[in-house]
């Protein structure tokens, strides 16, 4: 493995961590909801009515980011190497995932395990261990 040395950047990663968070911390503190993008996209979709907008606004806020961050300096090239059968598969089964796990890793790995919740550990080691598999899988023997 090598690391490319002009993309790594581990203080704007850091900072990215610590602000994300800082906002999920404000976030919980101010509402009393956990910044779980599953749960809050689930609420959106299932039409709770009375919760609709501050869901909306979250995910709103979530897509526009990156267009605002556009603004102010150059937007990485995404590239993808998977066919669109694979990108719909994989997401069908995070989606999947993340209603077995009753959260996903945002919820889990980030306010969960801050909570030090027990259950979002055993989801959040479920998730990474799952994940190394699946890399080891597809780099190594498929």
């Amino acid at each position: 493995m090598t690391i490319n040395w002009d993309v790594f950047t581990p203080w704007m990663s850091l900072a990215g961590g610590v602000l994300l968070g800082i906002s999920t911390a404000i976030f919980i503190f101010m509402n009393g909801k956990i910044a779980g993008i599953s749960g809050i996209l689930g609420g959106v979709i299932s039409g709770k009515s009375s919760e609709l907008g501050w869901r909306s606004m979250f995910l709103i806020g979530l897509l526009a980011s990156s267009f605002v961050y556009g603004i102010f300096a150059a937007v990485p090239e995404a590239i993808i190497e998977a066919s669109t059968y694979s990108l719909v598969l994989a997401g069908l089964l995070v989606g999947i995932g993340t209603r077995y796990a009753a959260g996903c890793t945002s919820g889990h790995g980030v306010v969960g395990l801050s909570r030090l919740s027990p259950r979002s550990l055993a989801a959040t080691v479920s998730f990474m261990i799952a994940g190394f598999v699946v890399v080891f899988l597809i780099k190594h023997i498929l």
